[in-house]
Formats: structure tokens, sequence, C-alpha cells
């Protein structure tokens, strides 16, 4: 079965990609308005709006003929094709919530996005590749990420997984990329442990309780970052108010600001995950139960007391010695460092 899922990667950019990041994140923010201001004159005139194909003709001959415009070749094509494409799918959503056909919040009509005030991202497709740390973007070329990007990098090798778009946004200052990937995924004909069920409710005074099918419950404490990083968001926020608008202290103060609520959600997703994450060892056939990084610990010491990697095959620590020194090899059938021979059988004299 075909399923859509996300790979996201913190970015470690050098500085003249972070230039080119935000250069493409300004067009996407240029473009989403260009097309509204565009969609709006007509919706007065007209009663309707433009599509994001005709917005894309539109743009292609304003670029041409504006020289204000001349710009836009600095930057990916994708960024203003995909910043079409979300103004016109916010559009049609505005209209389905309007009637009542959309769920979930009732949603306002699309509004111009400000610099410094909206988030910056952008999306883009055509050629992109990971491998190891690193991925590789249309005009951004190749991007060193913090994480290992191993895994989706396999899923691709082996075309179980497909790249359909890469969305690129800005978190607190630092840059992430989002892959949209198609993954290919086996479906079992059976549940692994049949019968067992789990009921979840998240509350407030834990991060969610849980009851099994067998009447256990089970209780996971949530972290409360909020309450523990209060003082400093306080102190924070009086900071970036009195700061004067437009200064370049009062940028400072609100990256500050963001790295605090950053930390704040940061903390708070890496709980869900810690609580929702298949971390308990357990044996299908005598059912013994234990936790991964404990079983993990214990292998490793039982194979540090074996003594089965103390040694290598010349009978050298494996770790390295003074510098200079060569371990002298020692197995049977090779000789000693410029000599070569065959070694005697033991029990006989050599010749």
């Amino acid at each position: 079965m075909k399923v859509t899922q996300a790979y996201r990667f913190a970015l470690d950019q050098a500085p003249a990609q972070e230039r080119v990041l935000c250069s493409h994140a300004g067009a996407s923010r240029f473009t989403w308005n260009w097309g509204l201001a565009r969609c709006t004159e007509r919706y007065e005139a007209e009663g309707k709006w433009y599509s994001a194909a005709e917005l894309h003709k539109l743009w292609n001959a304003e670029k041409k003929a504006n020289p204000d415009l001349a710009w836009w070749a600095e930057n990916s094509k994708c960024s203003y094709q995909e910043a079409f494409r979300d103004l016109d799918r916010a559009l049609r959503d505005f209209v389905k919530s309007k009637k009542g056909q959309r769920k979930g919040k009732r949603l306002g009509f699309p509004r111009f996005k400000k610099r410094g005030k909206c988030r910056d991202s952008f999306r883009l497709t055509g050629v992109m590749r990971c491998s190891g740390n690193t991925v590789t973007l249309p005009r951004l070329g190749t991007v060193r990420t913090h994480e290992d990007t191993g895994k989706l990098a396999s899923m691709l090798e082996d075309g179980s997984a497909r790249l359909l778009s890469a969305t690129v946004s800005r978190t607190a200052q630092r840059w992430f990329v989002s892959f949209t990937v198609e993954v290919e995924r086996d479906v079992p004909a059976r549940h692994a442990r049949p019968g067992s069920a789990v009921g979840i409710d998240l509350g407030i005074k834990t991060l969610l309780t849980g009851v099994d099918d067998r009447g256990r419950v089970i209780e996971v404490a949530g972290p409360k970052p909020l309450r523990a990083g209060l003082r400093r968001l306080r102190r924070a926020s009086r900071a970036h108010s009195r700061r004067r608008p437009g200064s370049a202290n009062r940028r400072k103060s609100a990256a500050r600001l963001a790295r605090v609520h950053a930390r704040v959600s940061n903390v708070r997703a890496d709980a869900l995950r810690k609580a929702t994450t298949e971390r308990t060892f357990r044996c299908e056939s005598c059912g013994h139960t234990e936790d991964r990084d404990v079983n993990a610990a214990r292998n490793l010491l039982g194979l540090a007391a074996s003594g089965a990697e103390s040694v290598n095959a010349c009978r050298a620590a494996v770790r390295p010695g003074i510098a200079g020194l060569a371990a002298v090899k020692q197995e049977p059938g090779t000789g000693k460092a410029g000599k070569t021979g065959t070694a005697a059988p033991q029990g006989t004299a050599a010749a």
C-alpha cells in the first residue's frame, strides 16, 4: 500500500547558502502577495479570481515587461509556481469553508504576508537527492544536515519510496527541509499480537493515560515545558517589548524570544515521540520483556567481558598503541616482517 509521509531534517547551511534560502523565501512571499493582489482586483470587478495556472501566465508576462522584477531569475521557478498553487488552494478552501463543505475551523479570506510577521518558507520540486548528512535541492545544490538521511536514502535506492516535493522553512533562526515522500508500505494480514488493544486519553494532570485489554493502567507524566521555561519566556517578552520597532536590537530580541518558544515546543514534541515510540524489547518465543537500551547495554557488557573484541587477528590490542610500533603477525601460515614461508606442523621442526 502506498502512503504519503514526511521526513524532516535540520539544515546546517553555509552563510552563502543561507542568503539563497532567504532569497527564495522572500520570492515566495512576494509572489503570494502579488497573486493575492491580482485576485482581489478581479474579484471586486468580476466576482471571481484567477487560478494558479492563470496567475502563472500573468506572472510570466509581468516579469519580462517590468524591469523592477529582474531579480526573479536568481531563484528557482518552483518557488513562484508553488506559491501560486498555495494561494489557489487557500482560496478554494475558503470557499468550501464558507459553504460548510470543509471540516474543521472556519477559514477566513487569505491575507497578505509581511516580512518578519510570517513564517519564511518555500516549496521545491524536481530533482532532489539525499545521502549521508547531505541533501541536494534545485538551485541550492548540496546542503549539509544535522541528522543522518541514510534511512530515507536507502528507501529511495531500493525503490520503496519516491520524493514528491521538499518544503524548506525557518523556525527560530534554524532552517529545516521536509520531504513529502510516497512510501510503499506492507500491510500485514493480521495484527502482530492479536487480541491486544489499548485506549489512550490525553489529559492535563498527565500527558496521557492508557488502559489495555487486561485492565492495566499506564500513565505517562508530561514534562510541563511551559511552566519550566515561563520565567525565561517572561523576561524575553519584556525585553522584546522595550525594543524600538524596526531596530536591529528588536530583531535580535525577536530571535531570542523565538528560540525560547521553540525550546518549549521541542521539549513537548520530544516527550510525545518518546511516549509513542515500539522502546521495550519483547521476545516472541519466551515472552521476556526489557527496556531496549538496557538490553543493548547488557549485550555490550557481555561482549566486552568475553574478550572477543579485545585483540585482533595479529594478537595485538584493538586500540592503537605508540606511534610507529606495528603489530607483529602471529597467525599460522605467515612469517615475520621481511620473511616468507609456511608454519611447520605441530610436533615437527621447521627445515
